[in-house]
């Protein structure tokens, strides 16, 4: 058997389509060493497992847009119909339908992908809680430093106070 592709790999193709993180049926035959069709073909006959949060098939809009990306265009060639898309949960599915042994060990693979930009995803949201933490301490900073350059623009007082133009000079 070759060698499985590393999470990371796997994570190159993991997209967001219609706000699911998704995998693409070409992708996913590149990975399990099955050709598209073949992948297809068996979802097909087994079409009472993916409903459609597990797999649904792109728009033609959705398409050109992968195609317009450049999204590995060259396994787009000669395609009659849209990629199918498959969650997190019809990835994990395809294990049942797809029975060797490299789709066992894939699958599994494919699931710790998913759990690492989960977890890289979830490290984020802590992050931006903690960026907007120090956003609103520096705010209370700024106002100071903004306070004092205000004070410094604003020019002093003068006692003695000399009108210009046709009114007398003043000197009190």
């Amino acid at each position: 058997m070759s060698k499985l592709p590393l999470p990371e790999r796997i994570q190159q193709h993991i997209m967001l389509i219609r706000g699911e993180k998704v995998m693409l049926d070409v992708h996913l035959a590149l990975l399990y060493d099955v050709e598209t069709r073949a992948l297809i073909q068996a979802v097909k006959r087994n079409i009472d497992r993916f409903p459609d949060d597990f797999m649904f098939q792109l728009t033609n809009a959705e398409f050109d847009g992968l195609k317009s990306q450049n999204v590995i265009s060259s396994y787009w060639g000669g395609r009659r119909y849209t990629p199918y898309a498959f969650t997190e949960q019809g990835v994990a599915m395809l294990s049942s339908v797809l029975r060797s042994n490299r789709a066992v060990h894939v699958n599994i693979e494919i699931m710790r992908a998913f759990v690492q930009l989960r977890q890289l995803m979830d490290s984020h949201k802590e992050l931006k809680v903690e960026i907007k933490k120090l956003e609103r301490k520096c705010d209370k900073q700024f106002k100071v430093v903004f306070e004092v350059i205000r004070q410094l623009m604003t020019p002093p007082k003068s006692k003695n106070k000399r009108t210009i133009g046709f009114a007398k000079w003043e000197n009190k």
